[in-house]
């Protein structure tokens, strides 16, 4: 069992680890074992998501996400194949996690007086320095 939030518990049916050979640390330990923990988690397919957190987890997700709604996360920063396990499983709970919260909704904010003073005394400043520059080629000829 994962357990996200107190709301959310993921049986370890519902997602599928493969082990496979990993590049990086290990020496000759590497050539051998299968210490890579490649995880996929079928986010669309998941009866234990509500459907808003299945949408800000497939918008999280990004790249990470198949077209067919399948997470795959990697792990393989850890030489040993049980900590990359741990920590595949604790990032896919840390995922799901930044899901759960709906995102807060914007409030309509409106300039205030003073900027729009600013702004329109940038552009009557703006406005002479260009006027200036006129009045200056026709002196000059």
């Amino acid at each position: 069992m994962i357990f996200v939030s107190k709301q959310i518990v993921i049986p370890e049916s519902e997602i599928q680890l493969d082990f496979v050979r990993a590049s990086g640390p290990g020496g000759q330990n590497v050539n051998k074992v299968a210490t890579a923990v490649q995880l996929r988690f079928d986010v669309r397919g998941s009866s234990y998501l509500s459907t808003d957190v299945r949408d800000r987890l497939v918008r999280l997700a990004g790249s990470r996400m198949t077209e067919s709604g399948v997470l795959i996360l990697d792990g393989r920063q850890f030489r040993s194949q049980r900590r990359n396990r741990m920590d595949v499983i604790e990032r896919l709970a840390d995922l799901i996690r930044q899901a759960l919260p709906p995102p807060k909704p914007r409030k309509k904010s409106r300039p205030t007086l003073a900027s729009k003073r600013r702004r329109l005394e940038g552009k009557r400043h703006r406005s002479m320095v260009k006027k200036q520059r006129g009045n200056k080629l026709s002196m000059d000829e």
